[in-house]
């Protein structure tokens, strides 16, 4: 069984997301088997931050000094016996909400799509080249239809 523990370190989230751990978990709870760990309880850590913080973190773990929509860190390790720990994702609410009027509904699908992205790279994805992301690219349109009419 896979949760995201989420933290949220700019109240501006609470103004389009009001049950933010409710949200991340319906979108795990209803993606495909291969991406539930049945078997083993499992954990994704969510940071709902801004652009000058995932701007800091970019500077030092990417060596880019800018802000960008997401960043995710994969673990994939094991905590202790019962728990195994993905990884961390990081979204900024500035990217998230542009254009600055997007309605609700749009801004959960957007954070949902992003974070789809996100937890694919802790599943291993990338897109460094070309076949890379087509590839990636199939599976978040495949998971993001799975997921939308259930957010």
């Amino acid at each position: 069984m896979i949760k995201a523990e989420v933290l949220v370190d700019n109240s501006a989230w609470g103004k389009k997301i009001t049950n933010r751990s409710e949200l991340f978990n319906r979108i795990l709870k209803n993606l495909p088997k291969k991406y539930r760990f049945k078997n083993k309880k499992t954990i994704v850590t969510v940071l709902l931050s801004n652009n000058l913080k995932i701007k800091q973190l970019n500077k030092i773990f990417r060596k880019k000094n800018k802000p960008t929509d997401i960043l995710s860190f994969p673990i994939n390790k094991k905590v202790n016996n019962k728990i195994f720990y993905l990884g961390d994702i990081i979204i900024s609410y500035e990217f998230m909400n542009k254009p600055k009027k997007i309605n609700i509904i749009e801004f959960k699908e957007k954070v949902t799509k992003i974070f789809i992205h996100g937890f694919l790279h802790l599943m291993g994805y990338n897109h460094k080249k070309n076949k890379d992301f087509e590839k990636m690219n199939k599976e978040e349109i495949k998971l993001f239809n799975l997921v939308k009419n259930k957010i």
